[in-house]
């Protein structure tokens, strides 16, 4: 997402509530629409595993020539995008998702507190569901090793998925822009409520942004699902994990083996989302859920973005092993322990002092009293930084791009780069199709796709900080500053 956010009025009135455009208004929300599909398939084609990472031609600018090019990202024309068994194999799994939240069993949360009154039920049961998936996916590994169904089929149908899940998030975008002009406002008897952000009057931005704050449909047999709520976790969450799984049996297939880095990149993410699967009902208290409506934002962050840029080591690592041993494996895991637990411990504290403040483990903290009736702590890991669970995040991140090392490599093919014997050495790894990869003159050049991630992921949590303060301002006014006096850092404690 854009890495600033600048509010602004609109030329006229908008609905009650209304509190600014973000993203740079209009304008910024069709650059968004428009160019993050693009930036996906830039990082499928330009790094892949036909001619490179960058593709060869991408390091001689002066001398490009778009055929060539076209022959090694393996442009096969804009049919070669989608495809019938991508698009069938998509709607499976999602098909797969709402019949598992619906059939297995699940806890029921009630959320916070709607300005139009009234609490809505959540039915939660996404961990079970993704231990579910993941249990058939293991019994399939287990009869037919790397080379079952399901890996090779998302191995080859990768830009076709992709396609699909951006179709698919521009089509629920557009239904829920559409079914949100039958909310009735400002008091819906089925307790639904319009988001603030999202009540512009730009048709565009709106669609964007997100016009209704929790869209809910009901499917025959499946019941009443909360289109935000689901999104969230589910089908991209889980589909990030199981990309990268299906990332290491493509490496054992070029290898026949499996390094170190690719399996602590996997482990790591599995980690940071089945604890957040676990975790479940503690969205209802985020941002995401209680103040942002549902439109093209989430829906592509959720079914698009996450699962496909966040994979983009796994991805690379398929192609171009690297070994860390042991120290390397030490480094890299002591950034994600210190990250997993400072977000951890953040959201842990957060989470027991609304639910009961009196809990031995939080009723020493210290608090302001707001005019709102929220209670700001002041003491704590939320003493320290306003924002102070984003540190967690972005330390976590780190060690996702870290494995990739110096990245870059050029794919050969031993019929036109012959390899000696004295070679053979130097290249490491070689697989049985002929091919091999080494850094060559590509060496450093991967890591624009490979270490993007933890520069993204920090301007999005700056940008996100910007918005909780602004969100935070209007809705605590003067016991907000007081609160900034008492805490004055950001994110990082006496740095920022």
């Amino acid at each position: 997402m854009p890495p600033k956010r600048k509010l602004s009025q609109p030329p006229t009135p908008a609905a009650e509530g209304f509190h600014g455009y973000e993203f740079l208004g209009p304008p910024g929300a069709l650059m968004i629409a428009v160019f993050l599909p693009l930036v996906c398939y830039a990082f499928a084609f330009f790094c892949n595993d036909i001619s490179g990472c960058p593709a060869p031609s991408l390091l001689h600018p002066t001398t490009f020539d778009l055929d060539q090019f076209k022959k090694e990202i393996g442009w096969n024309g804009f049919s070669g995008l989608i495809n019938t068994k991508a698009a069938l194999g998509t709607l499976g799994y999602y098909f797969l998702s709402l019949a598992l939240h619906a059939l297995l069993p699940a806890e029921t949360s009630i959320g916070t507190e709607l300005k139009t009154g009234g609490k809505l039920k959540y039915r939660f049961n996404a961990f079970s569901s993704a231990i579910f998936i993941i249990v058939i996916l293991a019994a399939g590994t287990a009869v037919q090793g790397a080379d079952f169904a399901v890996w090779t089929f998302l191995s080859e149908n990768y830009i076709g998925l992709l396609t699909t899940n951006i179709l698919i998030s521009y089509g629920l975008a557009f239904y829920v822009y559409v079914a949100s002009f039958t909310v009735k406002h400002p008091k819906d008897p089925n307790m639904r409520a319009l988001a603030p952000g999202g009540t512009s009057g730009n048709m565009l931005y709106d669609w964007f942004i997100g016009r209704e704050l929790n869209p809910r449909v009901t499917f025959p047999i499946f019941g009443e699902v909360d289109i935000k709520c689901f999104m969230e976790l589910r089908p991209g969450m889980l589909g990030w994990v199981i990309l990268d799984l299906a990332f290491i049996m493509q490496q054992y297939r070029n290898f026949g083996k499996v390094t170190d880095s690719i399996l602590l990149i996997t482990i790591a993410q599995s980690v940071y989302t089945f604890d957040s699967l676990y975790m479940e009902p503690a969205i209802l208290t985020t941002i995401d859920i209680i103040a942002d409506g549902f439109g093209f934002m989430l829906s592509f962050g959720d079914l698009v973005w996450v699962p496909f840029t966040y994979s983009i080591q796994a991805r690379y690592l398929a192609t171009y092993p690297v070994q860390l041993g042991w120290t390397g494996l030490a480094a890299v895991f002591a950034v994600q322990a210190t990250g997993y637990y400072v977000f951890r411990s953040v959201n842990n504290e957060k989470n027991r002092f609304r639910t009961d403040p009196n809990d031995p483990r939080v009723a020493h903290l210290k608090y302001i009293e707001t005019a709102a009736g929220s209670r700001l702590l002041i003491t704590g890991w939320w003493g320290t930084a306003r924002h102070i669970n984003y540190l967690g995040d972005w330390f976590m991140s780190w060690s996702y791009v870290l494995p990739t090392a110096l990245a870059g490599y050029s794919v050969r093919n031993t019929v036109t780069h012959p390899v000696s014997a004295a070679q053979t050495d130097a290249i490491f790894f070689q697989n049985s199709y002929g091919k091999y990869v080494v850094p060559g003159e590509a060496k450093g050049w991967g890591m624009i796709f490979t270490y993007f991630f933890m520069l993204y992921f920090a301007i999005l949590l700056v940008h996100r900080e910007r918005r909780d303060e602004e969100k935070c301002k209007r809705k605590y006014g003067k016991d907000w500053d007081r609160y900034v006096e008492l805490v004055p850092y950001r994110i990082i404690p006496y740095v920022y």
